[in-house]
């Protein structure tokens, strides 16, 4: 990993953390000596996005996989569980 600043000297870097960052290196932020956010390279940071996707996406088929022909919640089921009411009679 690269170099790590803290948050006072990143807002005075700002510009060359980003410069760093689209050459290929990423700098860790941290606030009272503890890592608490990163400026990386946008190929990066999508390539974590589309692995966390297709992580999910591999959860979701194992589950549907072991649930077999089980019930499933409808979405008002869901949307009344969320906002806490109950859910739409629909015909």
């Amino acid at each position: 990993m690269g170099d790590s600043v803290s948050v006072r000297d990143a807002r005075a870097n700002l510009a060359k953390l980003l410069d760093q960052a689209q050459e290929g290196e990423p700098t860790v932020i941290t606030r009272g000596g503890t890592p608490v956010a990163a400026i990386v390279p946008i190929e990066e940071y999508n390539a974590l996005e589309e692995a966390a996707d297709e992580i999910l996406a591999r959860r979701a088929l194992r589950t549907l996989a072991e649930e077999g022909d089980a019930p499933r919640a409808t979405m008002a089921d869901v949307l009344a569980d969320i906002f806490g009411t109950s859910a739409p009679d629909v015909a």
